[in-house]
């Protein structure tokens, strides 16, 4: 791809704390062996940071890709020129191509949390945190769930995610967060979609209770330790999905969307192994 004399190259991730995620530890070995000349950067922008200024360095003709995380997802799903189905559905992008001057959205998340769930029904989905990562999770359920209950510290983030909810058709309910401990253990999936489990001196999200036989747990967090939410869910034998996982399939998702080198994808699990056992 190019424009003028400049080519474009750069891949970004843009988040209030983009500089600490794996992203470029990732991607940056798999862009070096595909010898594209592509390379992938951290861009830290804090939630009160200038994003009418990212979106015109997101024009630059030297910028391929963002990825966008926490607290920007929103944004990016307002600020872009065309949306998919999914980001048009959840409100939340998480991956703006840059086609000429304008900014195509995308949710990858979404793919990654149907992928990792393998369209099975879910009873009653217990969704902690209602930011975009709960948007996704909650597209990625849409037509394949019962009932949902949303936590969220933030009751206006708990509301606007049960209005999405209902709109889609789903019994629904916000409830508080000292409630939701008490629904975990009836629930037949529970997704972290909050940064809890971030620090090692974190307890399990739901509180550590006992979980429903066939269970599942959805974390959304990677970290360089076991979260305890993933420890403590191992312990009651209930099947775990972690953040590395769910960094893997966006990741994979992504490889089509940029005209990547059919050997990406191999290389991309490869380069997580690798991540992972450094960490």
């Amino acid at each position: 791809m190019t424009e003028g004399n400049q080519q474009a190259s750069r891949l970004v991730l843009i988040g209030s704390a983009a500089s600490q995620a794996m992203s470029p530890g990732l991607w940056n070995p798999v862009l070096r062996e595909l010898g594209n000349g592509w390379t992938y950067e951290s861009w830290d922008v804090a939630g009160d940071g200038d994003l009418e200024a990212v979106r015109r360095r997101l024009l630059n003709p030297d910028i391929v890709t963002a990825n966008v995380t926490m607290p920007h997802k929103h944004w990016a799903a307002e600020t872009a020129d065309e949306a998919t189905a999914p980001v048009q559905l959840s409100g939340a992008c998480n991956l703006l191509v840059r086609q000429g001057r304008r900014l195509a959205g995308h949710n990858t998340d979404v793919t990654a949390v149907k992928v990792l769930l393998g369209g099975g029904y879910q009873q009653h989905a217990l969704l902690l945190g209602a930011g975009g990562a709960a948007r996704a999770a909650l597209v990625a359920l849409r037509g394949g769930v019962g009932r949902v209950s949303i936590a969220d510290r933030d009751p206006h983030a708990s509301k606007e995610l049960l209005d999405l909810a209902r709109g889609f058709g789903i019994e629904a309910q916000a409830v508080t967060w000292h409630e939701a401990q008490d629904l975990a253990p009836k629930a037949s999936l529970i997704v972290n979609a909050t940064p809890v489990g971030k620090s090692a001196s974190d307890m399990p999200v739901w509180g550590g209770a006992p979980l429903a036989p066939g269970a599942v747990l959805y974390d959304y967090v990677y970290a360089r330790h076991v979260t305890a939410s993933v420890e403590r869910a191992r312990e009651l034998g209930v099947r775990c999905i972690d953040g590395w996982d769910h960094l893997r399939e966006q990741a994979l998702a992504m490889v089509p969307l940029l005209g990547l080198d059919g050997r990406a994808s191999e290389l991309l699990q490869r380069s997580l192994g690798i991540l992972r056992e450094r960490h």
